[in-house]
């Protein structure tokens, strides 16, 4: 396969998936801003929606507050951000039209379709229950995408680097919500484990679509260090940073061999997932989550450079 064909079904795949996180981090944002009356003005919910999608510097060149408004539009289509919803998509598609043999019919569909839609709405009069409907679309198109993808590629090299895309962005997006969660969303007037944190954990779940399975695992209220504890090393969870790594190991290896060799991206994700799997949950939250999710994050974005130099370049 062509360098330059494998880079851009990686990054499709990535575009894809971060176009569906960007939807969950409003949807988080969104909820949490319907909190109920007596929370009122403790919540910094809008500011954390920036900062988990890594572009709070870029959003105050040309913004003087975080309104809800101003949060929106600029995640969704905002003319100055190049990872908006709209940018994504767009990107997504043009990766997509530029290996159209090498995907699907049904893949492409979809994608051109949100495309298509995406064009035509007028993101300026979108009040709050327009907005949740337009998340929810966003959501529903990247959980199409993904299943036609698995349902419909061959088994081949195609199929390999679309999946590796994924993966390493859902690992760095669940990674970036829980620190934000833990290290900024949570006012110091606020109590861990009150009212306001029980919320905020309960939103955070149901935006990666886990809190009821989370009750199935733990059979009790939602409490942080297993909210951390389920996301982080849960491999039954498919949006925990342990499932991704397993299964970046997993295609990395079938790469490995399809291509007959090793190389510095094997090791570096067979080293991180093994750090994951000699991880405990109540020692990770005592002794530091927050600083566990930044060299976490940071050994991710490692592992897409690796990726990119030993395949896509």
């Amino acid at each position: 396969m062509l360098a330059r064909t494998a880079d851009n079904l990686y990054w499709l795949s990535r575009y894809v998936e971060r176009a569906e996180s960007l939807a969950r981090i409003l949807d988080v944002a969104l909820r949490l801003a319907t909190l109920p009356s007596a929370y009122a003005g403790t919540s910094n919910e809008w500011e954390s929606a920036i900062a988990t999608a890594t572009c709070r510097d870029l959003f105050y060149e040309t913004h003087a507050e975080a309104t809800q408004a101003a949060v929106t539009r600029f995640l969704i289509a905002g003319p100055t951000n190049p990872s908006s919803i709209r940018t994504c998509i767009e990107t997504a598609r043009n990766n997509a039209r530029a290996v159209r043999t090498a995907i699907t019919t049904e893949m492409w569909e979809i994608l051109n379709e949100a495309w298509n839609d995406i064009k035509r709405l007028k993101f300026e009069s979108l009040n709050s229950k327009d907005l949740a409907r337009f998340l929810a679309y966003v959501r529903e198109v990247s959980l199409r995408f993904d299943g036609a993808a698995y349902r419909t590629m061959l088994r081949t090299d195609h199929f390999w680097f679309q999946r590796l895309g994924m993966f390493v962005e859902r690992a760095d997006t669940t990674a970036r919500l829980l620190d934000v969660k833990y290290h900024v969303l949570l006012p110091e007037a606020e109590p861990v484990g009150g009212g306001l944190d029980y919320f905020q954990w309960s939103a955070l779940l149901r935006a990666v679509s886990a809190l009821n399975s989370y009750h199935l695992i733990y059979r009790q209220g939602i409490k942080p260090w297993l909210v951390a504890d389920f996301l982080i090393l849960k491999p039954e969870q498919p949006r925990s940073l342990i499932f991704s790594y397993e299964n970046l190991n997993r295609v990395l290896d079938l790469l490995a061999d399809r291509y007959g060799r090793q190389g510095p991206s094997q090791r570096l994700a067979w080293q991180i997932y093994a750090g994951l799997q000699n991880q405990d949950g109540d020692t990770l939250f005592q002794t530091g989550l927050h600083e566990f999710l930044g060299q976490f994050i940071a050994d991710n974005n490692r592992l897409g450079l690796a990726i990119s130099e030993q395949y896509l370049q």
